[in-house]
């Protein structure tokens, strides 16, 4: 019998059907879902409180105050670690709060992500006793040979300041690529030996010729024409021999 004075019929509760099963569920303020299996179940733990009640009120063991727990420790030793700890991590956050106010002083690039510290450049290698010499060549440079040789035979044997001031005005298309391999043989010079312009010198500046390009242009009565697009190969060598080293 439940608490409210509600009986299980004779038959038990499989005797009836499940609407009348669902009819005592919603009566009982329970859920009504479910196959007969399970809310027949449902109203057999129902109908039993007492073993329920029972668990319920069984009387819990009082832990004595001086039980050892899990770490071995007393709880008030562990109590006195834990406020140890706490102490050295509040000594520790002034310094975590001066890193974050300089990560967020130190500038970022647009549209990217925290970028790592980027590594110092490697120490630049011993200078030889002797003169120095540092090349640059650019392959494929589309312009004629005899085009490039023109323009090389002014800026060789000038010192580099001298020779990017002839570049800079020459007339030539062909001098502005000269003027590049030029500029990218004094970089050479600086990032391997840390030398500036003022401490160079065009050795040898020379074009080789390179492939030939093969094109052809429509002439009068049906006819073609063979057009001749040649490159060029450039090396310009620098050194320091005879520039005041």
């Amino acid at each position: 019998m439940t608490p409210d004075g509600r009986q299980a019929p004779e038959g038990g509760w499989d005797s009836l059907k499940v609407d009348e099963l669902r009819d005592e569920l919603e009566a009982r303020g329970l859920s009504r879902s479910g196959k007969k299996e399970q809310l027949v179940a449902r109203l057999e733990e129902d109908d039993a409180p007492g073993e329920a009640g029972a668990e319920e009120a069984a009387p819990v063991e009082e832990v004595p105050a001086e039980t050892v727990t899990e770490e071995g420790a007393l709880p008030e030793e562990k109590r006195a670690e834990e406020d140890e700890a706490e102490a050295a991590a509040e000594e520790e956050e002034p310094e975590d709060e001066e890193a974050t106010a300089e990560d967020a002083a130190r500038p970022r690039r647009r549209g990217s992500a925290e970028t790592t510290p980027t590594t110092e450049r490697p120490a630049p290698a011993p200078r030889p006793d002797g003169a120095l010499v540092v090349s640059a060549r650019a392959k494929y440079v589309r312009s004629a040979p005899r085009k490039a040789r023109l323009v090389m035979d002014h800026i060789r044997g000038k010192n580099v300041e001298q020779a990017q001031a002839i570049l800079r005005h020459a007339p030539r298309a062909v001098s502005g690529d000269i003027l590049k391999l030029l500029n990218s043989a004094v970089a050479n010079a600086e990032s391997s030996y840390e030398l500036g312009p003022d401490e160079l010198r065009i050795q040898r500046a020379f074009v080789d010729e390179g492939p030939t390009i093969k094109r052809y242009r429509p002439r009068a009565r049906g006819r073609a024409t063979r057009i001749l697009k040649r490159t060029s190969h450039m090396t310009i060598e620098l050194t320091t021999e005879g520039n005041g080293r």
